[in-house]
């Protein structure tokens, strides 16, 4: 088996870099197609797991859009399997220790979340199970983040301390903010079928904790931010500074999704942004920690 492996893997090793982006881009890609699934009511389309109803892997007609949209997200996940199973065999390949090693997080992470969507259905939309499946995917565009950076971040020594702790700081903060806003989402009206139940708690109130959430994150960061141009920091500055836009934005997308009364468009475009939030604050955070030393390579064990 291991030469067998070994003899697959090989003609993958020069494509593991566009393979870990592949990892990170599919895997934010499932959050907006689940988003699609809550966002039409489809999230029951298939009403129990792993098949789609009791006598069938595929939806019927009877089910109709709703089934067919549901089953669709399940079939996706098979998408991020083969991406994760090819990008571990190319880190095998390469002999890239360390790739080897977040890529079969990846790969281990992805049958696990599809096994939490199971849960998912089979406790019909409990919207704190939602929140845990959300952040789950979440967790995995991190670790995504951590490979592309292991792959083409430049020779590093510690950074300032003071930049360290104000980075874990703000990625701290930034997943309670994406956990306060799953919990919205889970408050309010779309929680992935009508007669699904919600948290039972006022989501009017709850935004507007998780808007106070925000501000303090976006405080962090515009430190986290100023500390970088004080210290001299380049690679912390633009990952700061990206951070900076992507909250800025989500906050732009998130008022006036409030204000419209949560038209579906506006949702899905937040939960990109949450999406691409959990990146951005992983390279934040990894910036923060590390400084540059050297030039850009793709480093190898």
């Amino acid at each position: 088996m291991p030469a067998l492996i070994d003899r697959l893997a090989r003609p993958l090793a020069r494509f593991l870099w566009p393979l870990a982006v592949a990892n990170l881009v599919v895997n934010i890609g499932i959050v907006v197609t689940g988003g699609a699934v809550r966002l039409t009511g489809s999230g029951l389309g298939c009403p129990t797991w792993p098949k789609c109803t009791e006598g069938s892997y595929v939806p019927h007609g009877e089910l109709g859009i709703n089934g067919a949209i549901e089953f669709g997200n399940r079939m996706l996940t098979w998408v991020l399997v083969a991406v994760a199973i090819l990008c571990l065999l190319s880190a095998i390949g390469a002999g890239h220790r360390r790739a080897v090693r977040l890529s079969t997080l990846v790969a281990l992470g992805i049958p696990a979340q599809a096994l939490l969507g199971g849960v998912t259905v089979l406790t019909e939309l409990n919207p704190w199970i939602v929140s845990l499946h959300l952040m789950v995917s979440m967790a995995i565009i991190g670790v995504c983040v951590v490979l592309v950076d292991a792959l083409r971040g430049p020779g590093r020594r510690a950074a300032d301390t003071r930049t360290a702790r104000l980075g874990w700081l703000v990625f701290a903060t930034a997943w309670v903010v994406l956990y306060l806003g799953t919990v919205v989402t889970g408050s309010g009206p779309h929680s992935g079928d009508t007669d699904s139940r919600r948290t039972g708690l006022d989501p009017q109130v709850l935004s507007h904790v998780h808007a106070s959430a925000v501000y303090v994150l976006v405080a962090l960061t515009i430190g986290l931010l100023a500390l970088a141009h004080r210290t001299s920091d380049e690679r912390v500055s633009r990952a700061a500074g990206l951070l900076l836009v992507i909250e800025l934005a989500q906050g732009l997308v998130g008022f006036a999704q409030y204000s419209l009364d949560l038209p579906e468009a506006l949702v899905a475009l937040h939960m990109l942004g949450a999406a691409v939030l959990s990146a951005s604050v992983t390279w934040a955070v990894l910036s923060a920690r590390w400084r540059s030393v050297k030039p850009t390579v793709l480093s190898r064990p």
